[in-house]
């Protein structure tokens, strides 16, 4: 029995439904203003008039996307830069005639775009899983004249339409957006559309209700929403929106489906734009030096289409989808976490802002009794143990389809007092089959420690204690959202002619039920205030005892009644989400809470984890949506970039804070398991939710967890960081190496008098240092990766390339020298097949060299642990010293070198490995953190769940 309405939000009475249906804005129209503002009546629509609105408004159904064909999702892949650029470099070779280069090219990019379309051709599945949430049929009243009585048959959900009177019963699928005329006993599942389990009690209001004016559509009682079902009771209730306009559709929205550019995305094609310029400047220089210095013209085409391939890191589409496969698979088999989006796995290693709801993730999503006490703030056993008869009773009278969370917390609570008291009265063994029996436990505290008991909480037992097995139900009226309590009418046996009245609700209901003047009054509200503060949630307690009799008991018997006292509840927070905090506050990810719950509580729960804010809003710590309301989105980047704790959100709000950290430049994921999550989901740049989310959900996100654990993202970040990491280092080391020797070979070109490499040569020399990159996807990252998020800024790698690229240049060139030197006797073709032979050799050698120098790590035994790199540098270099000695080099155009080549080469390649070193230490100097604590390490370099105490 919720003691507040939760998320609080702007008032969108009509849900879709026409304007006219809210005669006023923020009003909650009564069912006959709806009834008069949809042109209907209580016997329903003529038969006639809803042919007409049906032809009108269409047939209900959701709005379905036209599948994209194949050959079109897959030459929509071309609009990749990286990619575009790619195959006209291949098209190029193939019309001068290089048909190796152009061949490897033209299969990269059509596995590029094999790769993209099979992504995209899975995402559009996910409308899929809204059909099996939505009836096919419903009961409708209607009539086929003015003067006919209104009739009930079963019509497709598809015939429904704005006005039509339904019928609701046990079990059936709400087929659209309605308010309910009248109900009797109704709860309906949310859980589709919210991700609540439990379900939701639902009433007609025959008078406007200002309260609820300001409440969240799900809160409000009246309102039944398509893809829900009737859990229990029965009820009549009138259509305000079909088709697009429901609720659920509209969550699922194709626009709300198109998210943003990832953080992937972003830095994929900033640094394929970089490339891009170089590639688009290089064959034009090369052709204007070589006809301006050398008199060539278009036969050093070849040649510059080869130079321009030279700087392209070919390899990219398979490097990366290899070492996010690699790791997806990995997570699936040891984390029992699915990357749907391939992708989603850099994302989630360069998240730096996680935002998530408290229940269910932070807290175990039950609450316990925190104390029970007398008006005067005294702790009171009784209070409780009265709220415990009240909570029996109507748990078995009621015939509810589940007990309420609060419910179970008092009943276990008082299980735990009567087994910690001596003479106690035991377990209440009148509880109702199929409410789980808890046993008897402490109050678990915060910080680590056990925490107080609950006989501690509630007070010593007096003698003569309130024992609830002692007494036997009468009657009972139910909870619902309106009088806001439930009272059960008990006797006590010896006691003829009594009857006891026992109410629990929320504090204002049950003070306005109660006998008392307004001073007193006005005090226990602002007691309750200053605990509802603390961030507990309160139940009040009252009794009044009545002259028995046989005639029914309704709310006008809820008055004159004698307050007896608070009972406050709290969250428990998650036995692992303090711990998972804590690393993830050390992996440089910072935790975010959107929730719609009372800021109180949410800021208790998140000060007993150790949440705090960086700095503060200049309001309080925890915003409200109100407060998101009054903001600019330039105003609220700022705000939401420091508040910790966001209350009363609804699923606009959570979209809304979500966008604007992606605005301050933040790479933000996003937690969510129901319907209303959707629109956070597809804000953020990577969208998570559990298994056990609603079909839809599961779809449109891109990672799901087996459970909804904090541990289990920590183990999906670090994942995703190995990855990138990989990807950054094949990129930093292969554009550094590519960007030095096309430097090298255009110098040169223009230095020669012939080509310093043929075509032929740098398509091999490029096959083969692209078939020892595959190393890099099997790679194990230097724990310092794993320290903060991954992110492949432009900016960094083009000074990162630029400079190493400079010294590798420079290594170049002074092989060039090396070979004037060894071969200065050698001329004609001997001189040139010698000349192409020794650079092959030293291009080879420096690759090799740059794969194993360049793996940065702060110490050398993470650079040792590069197996994978140094066996295949190994090959490498292996390679470049024997290919020319073989048959092979002939018939590329080279020729055996004189020793006297392999000495000087040795000394250059010497001095290159001293400088390559001494520059990779001062740019892990400057650009990686210290190094961390031994705890972070033992975190960084753990892969399996982490359980720990709760804080």
């Amino acid at each position: 029995m919720p003691e507040s309405s939760p998320a609080a939000g702007p008032g969108r009475v009509a849900l879709g439904a026409p304007a006219s249906v809210a005669p006023l804005p923020g009003t909650v129209p009564t069912p006959l203003q709806t009834l008069r503002a949809l042109d209907s009546g209580p016997r329903g629509l003529l038969e006639a008039e809803a042919e007409i609105r049906l032809a009108r408004t269409g047939e209900n159904v959701l709005p379905a996307r036209r599948p994209v064909p194949w050959p079109r999702r897959f030459l929509r892949s071309l609009r990749d830069p990286f990619t575009s650029v790619l195959l006209c470099l291949g098209l190029v070779s193939a019309l001068v005639t290089a048909w190796g280069t152009a061949c490897v090219i033209l299969a990269l990019v059509a596995m590029s775009c094999l790769l993209r379309s099979t992504e995209e051709h899975r995402a559009d599945r996910s409308t899929a899983a809204l059909r099996e949430l939505v009836a096919t049929t419903a009961t409708v009243v209607r009539r086929a004249s003015d003067d006919s009585p209104p009739r009930e048959r079963e019509v497709p959900v598809g015939d429904l339409v704005p006005g039509d009177v339904i019928r609701l019963r046990p079990g059936d699928l709400v087929p659209a957006d309605v308010q309910l005329l009248r109900a009797d006993g109704l709860t309906v599942h949310q859980s589709a559309l919210t991700g609540e389990s439990a379900p939701v009690v639902k009433q007609a209001l025959d008078v406007a209700d200002p309260a609820l004016s300001g409440a969240g559509p799900f809160a409000q009682p009246q309102w039944c929403f398509q893809g829900s079902s009737v859990a229990s009771g029965s009820g009549t209730a009138v259509i305000v929106a079909t088709r697009g306009e429901t609720r659920f559709a509209t969550a699922h929205d194709g626009r709300a489906g198109q998210r943003g550019a990832s953080a992937f995305d972003r830095s994929v094609r900033g640094i394929s734009w970089t490339l891009i310029r170089f590639m688009l400047l290089t064959p034009p220089l090369v052709l204007m030096a070589n006809a301006a210095l050398r008199g060539r013209g278009l036969e050093t085409l070849p040649f510059a289409v080869a130079v321009a391939v030279g700087l392209t890191p070919e390899m990219l589409p398979v490097i990366v989808t290899t070492a996010l496969a690699r790791g997806a698979a990995r997570l699936a088999r040891t984390g029992g976490v699915i990357v749907k989006r391939l992708p989603a796995l850099h994302d989630l290693g360069a998240v730096n802002v996680l935002c998530l709801d408290k229940t269910g993730t932070l807290t175990e999503d039950r609450p316990v009794v925190a104390a029970a006490t007398d008006g005067g703030d005294r702790p009171d056993p009784d209070v409780l143990r009265w709220a415990a008869v009240n909570a029996l009773w109507t748990l078995q009278l009621a015939e509810l389809p589940a007990a309420d969370a609060l419910d179970e917390a008092v009943l276990d609570a008082v299980e735990a007092l009567d087994g910690a008291v001596p003479g106690g009265g035991g377990a209440l063994d009148k509880r109702v089959p199929g409410v789980a029996d808890a046993p008897g436990e402490a109050v678990p505290g915060v910080a680590g420690t056990d925490g107080p008991s609950v006989a501690d909480t509630c007070g010593p037992s007096a003698a003569g204690a309130v024992d609830p097995d002692a007494y036997e139900g009468v009657a009972v009226l139910p909870f619902d959202p309106v009088r806001r309590v439930a009272t059960a009418v008990v006797r006590r046996p010896g006691r003829l002619g009594v009857h006891t009245l026992v109410t629990k609700g929320s504090v204002e209901a049950v003070l306005d039920r109660c006998a008392m003047d307004a001073d007193e009054r006005d005090r226990l509200l602002a007691l309750a205030d200053r605990k509802a503060a603390s961030g507990l949630r309160l139940l009040a307690v009252a009794r009044a005892d009545r002259a028995s009799r046989a005639g029914a008991y309704t709310p006008a018997d809820e008055r004159g009644l004698t307050f007896l006292g608070l009972v406050a509840l709290r969250d428990v927070p998650a036995l692992s989400a303090a711990d998972a905090l804590e690393v993830l506050a050390r992996r440089g990810v910072r935790v975010k809470v959107l929730t719609g719950d009372h800021p109180g509580t949410a800021a208790r729960v998140c000060a007993d984890l150790g949440l705090r804010p960086e700095g503060r809003t200049g309001h309080d710590d925890v915003v409200t949506a109100e407060l998101v309301d009054t903001l600019s989105d330039a105003e609220l980047v700022g705000v939401a970039d420091r508040a910790v704790v966001f209350a009363r959100c609804t699923p606009e709000h959570k979209a809304r804070i979500v966008s604007a950290l992606r605005a301050g430049g933040r790479t933000t994921g996003f937690l969510g398991d129901g319907v209303n999550d959707l629109p956070a989901l597809h804000a953020a740049d990577v969208g998570i939710c559990p298994r056990h989310a609603v079909d839809v959900v599961r779809e449109a996100a891109d990672v799901v967890l087996a459970e909804k654990d904090l541990t289990a993202i920590d183990r999906a970040v670090v994942a995703g960081r190995r990855s990138s990491g990989n990807i950054a280092a094949y990129l930093r080391i292969t554009l550094s190496s590519n960007l030095g020797n096309v430097i090298a070979m255009l110098t040169a070109g223009l230095m020669l008098p012939f080509l310093p490499m043929l075509p032929a040569q740098v398509l091999v020399q490029n096959l083969c240092f692209d078939a020892a990159q595959l190393a890099f996807a099997f790679d194990r990252p230097p724990a310092s990766v794993l320290r903060r998020p991954t992110a492949l800024r432009p900016r960094d790698f083009l000074r990162f390339i630029t400079g190493f690229g400079l010294l590798n240049a420079a290594a170049d060139l002074a092989t060039f020298g090396v070979l004037a030197l060894a071969l200065h006797n050698a001329s004609g073709d001997g001189g040139e097949a010698a000349f192409h032979a020794g650079w092959f050799t030293e291009n080879l050698l420096t690759q090799a060299l740059v794969m194993v120098l360049l793996r940065t790590g702060r110490s050398a035994a993470e650079r040792r642990a590069g197996g994978p790199l140094r066996a295949a540098a190994a090959g490498l270099a292996a390679v470049g010293v024997a290919l020319p000695l073989t048959p092979l080099g002939p018939l590329l155009g080279m020729s055996a070198l004189p020793l006297l080549y392999y000495l000087l080469l040795g000394s250059v390649l010497g001095l290159y490995a001293v400088g390559l070193t001494a520059a990779r230490r001062r740019y892990e100097r400057r650009h990686l953190p210290d190094a961390p604590d031994a705890a972070t390490e033992r975190v960084g370099e753990s892969w399996g769940a982490r359980s720990g105490r709760t804080r």
